[in-house]
């Protein structure tokens, strides 16, 4: 085969390559056997025409159309592969010859990877993390641990105070008139949680079991329900009850009643510091790699990103988290609902980091090739072992989904980030 790239721009440019007789006459066999299926010719039954009839009546250029459809895809990919370039956008084809018994050219416009120059992205300098877990933190710990085993308990006496929980019955309208969604019997609130509208528990402070209160508030400018948005709203609330959260004390026993594996609060602070310490450390060691990519990215030299790549990475991660969405049981429809968004404003939402988490495949994939990294079919089937234990699925579902260079390419990618990781140094800020 014959495969020219001729740059037209900075990531643009024309592949012009060429089908053989051999291939383009398989291509035509093909496309006959397609067509024949359906055809009715008087004296022949339906899809026994010879090839030689066929012709004669229709022309075999009739077929054309058919046969680059079976042929291109191939010739493409080989076309691609022999001028040595990697498309990111579907290509915009076009047919420059289509003579009988002569190779067929045809001329692509094909937008490539963009060049990086990388600079440097060994011996980096980073910012030091804090790893150390205080005392403080660990009491900070548990006192949330405490609040979580906190139970509600009847207020007899005294008034509602921040934290508590109410129970009420409230009745809201506007101008007089009810809304819809603007009244419930015995609901229960915790002042302070800023769950309803900004004043409303507010109002509800330093009231007994049994008053009766006129809540007014306004709706923000924002409010979803834009009916409401903005407008005064008053809101008949009767408190039925107050609940005050009871603390456990912080002892022995505690201890045992939250964790079966001590037996002491002595033993629990030590074990909550050793999760501490070492999400203190996870979060770190992230950072870090984080701070080195980053530094890595900046130093090397992209001169344009096609708007295709970075396209192709919003939907990727919107795909990736829309199927996430779908494996809790919540499809895109109802995930919109839920969040009040549409599919615009996620394809947004990751469109801000599109362009640096393009950046950084670019400049990982640059290093795989400056360090010459090629791994090993061993390290390929530990890889496949290691997916299919996470994963819970049988070693050969996993060989069935990935291919080899697909595994290789990330098997690499991961080496890439180990370079520039672990040779990164750490220094106070």
């Amino acid at each position: 085969m014959s495969a020219t790239w001729e740059k037209k721009g900075t990531n643009d440019g024309e592949l012009t390559f060429e089908i053989s007789v051999n291939k383009i006459d398989e291509g035509l066999d093909a496309a006959f056997k397609r067509v024949k299926k359906n055809l009715a010719v008087p004296g022949f039954r339906k899809g026994k025409v010879p090839r030689q009839i066929f012709n004669q009546m229709y022309g075999e250029a009739s077929l054309y159309e058919d046969a680059l459809n079976v042929v291109l895809p191939d010739s493409y990919e080989a076309a691609l592969a022999e001028a040595g370039i990697e498309p990111v956008d579907q290509p915009e084809i076009s047919i420059e010859k289509m003579d009988p018994k002569e190779p067929w050219i045809i001329k692509a416009k094909v937008t490539v990877k963009p060049e990086v120059k990388l600079g440097d992205y060994k011996g980096l300098s980073v910012p030091t993390a804090d790893v150390e877990v205080t005392d403080a933190d660990v009491d900070a710990e548990l006192a949330k641990r405490q609040e979580q085993q906190a139970e509600l308990v009847l207020k007899e006496d005294g008034v509602s105070e921040k934290g508590d929980t109410v129970v009420i019955d409230y009745a809201g309208t506007i101008d007089g008139e009810a809304f819809d969604g603007g009244s419930s019997e015995n609901y229960s609130l915790e002042l302070g949680s800023n769950s309803f509208i900004p004043g409303f528990e507010d109002q509800l402070l330093g009231h007994k079991s049994g008053d009766e209160v006129d809540v007014t508030v306004t709706f923000p400018e924002d409010y979803q329900a834009k009916e409401l948005a903005g407008k005064e709203a008053h809101f008949a609330t009767k408190i039925h009850e107050i609940k005050t959260k009871e603390i456990p004390e912080l002892d022995d026993d505690f201890a045992k009643d939250i964790d079966e594996e001590v037996e002491t609060l002595i033993e629990l602070k030590a074990k909550i510091k050793d999760q501490l310490t070492q999400n203190k450390q996870e979060a770190a060691d992230a950072a870090k790699q984080e701070a080195a990519l980053n530094k890595a990215v900046a130093n090397a030299e992209i001169v344009d990103l096609p708007h295709a790549m970075i396209e192709t990475e919003v939907h990727n991660q919107m795909d990736q988290f829309l199927g996430n969405m779908q494996r809790q049981g919540i499809n895109p429809d109802m995930y919109y609902k839920l969040t009040g968004t549409t599919e615009e404003d996620l394809h947004k939402q990751f469109e801000q980091n599109a362009d640096q988490n393009v950046k950084t495949n670019l400049v990982l994939e640059a290093i795989v090739a400056a360090e010459k990294i090629e791994p090993s079919q061993e390290e390929v089937d530990h890889e496949i072992k290691d997916l299919a234990e996470e994963y819970n699925m049988e070693e050969d579902k996993v060989r069935g989904a990935l291919t080899d260079e697909m595994l290789k390419h990330d098997i690499a990618i991961k080496k890439a980030i180990d370079i520039v990781t672990d040779s990164a140094v750490e220094e106070a800020e």
